[in-house]
């Protein structure tokens, strides 16, 4: 069967194991998405996959909003310890969403749909869009084929393998990108070279 990676045994061993395994330094993408949110005068924003908050806090500092959802329990005691109470956070998987009736000017969703299978990337890209304010923008970062790491491990389905146990990849291209977000405001697609080489994603809900 072809699932994704919401399961919550598995990212509460992770955190249990790893603790803080990207550090606190926030990513790339996420400080270049505060900057077009600053830009953009967002203040209420959703970050659906929120971990232990590493990539909330800028945006927190610069005056904005931030709920969150994360489906490790461990990773929401690692927020609440690190940042307090700075931020919401729903404690649930985010093929589960929506988790409130808010409406939200930003969402960034950080390195996390490119985890789930066809269906539940098409349902959080849906339930994303459907949760932005008329005019509001969301961004995501997706790994790109142009990864080290494509192609490798066993096959799933088209540009997907389980790169190890437990953990299903799904490598875009901008053909595929604009398979899925076309009609959820897409855009720009734009390259972020991080640990890997990303797209950065941007779609905008129409007025």
């Amino acid at each position: 069967m072809d699932t994704g990676i919401e399961k919550p045994e598995f990212w509460e061993s992770a955190f249990s194991e790893k603790k803080e395994m990207w550090g606190f330094e926030p990513a790339k993408s996420a400080i270049l998405t505060r900057d077009f949110f600053i830009e953009k005068t967002m203040k209420n924003i959703l970050i659906p996959g929120i971990g232990y908050g590493r990539n909330a806090q800028i945006f927190i500092d610069t005056g904005m909003s931030v709920t969150g959802i994360e489906i490790s329990s461990t990773a929401i005691d690692m927020a609440r310890k690190h940042y307090g109470n700075s931020m919401t956070i729903f404690h649930g998987s985010v093929t589960d969403m929506p988790f409130d009736t808010c409406k939200y000017d930003g969402i960034f969703c950080y390195a996390l749909i490119h985890l789930l299978n066809d269906g539940e990337r098409k349902k959080l890209i849906l339930d994303c869009y459907n949760q932005l304010t008329d005019g509001g923008y969301m961004v995501f970062t997706v790994i790109s084929k142009e990864a080290s790491t494509y192609g490798q491990g066993k096959f799933i389905s088209k540009d997907r393998y389980e790169i190890f146990e437990g953990v299903n990849m799904f490598f875009y291209d901008r053909e595929s990108i604009t398979a899925e977000f076309s009609k959820a405001g897409l855009f720009e697609i734009t390259e972020v070279t991080e640990n890997y080489p990303f797209f950065l994603i941007k779609c905008k809900r129409s007025q």
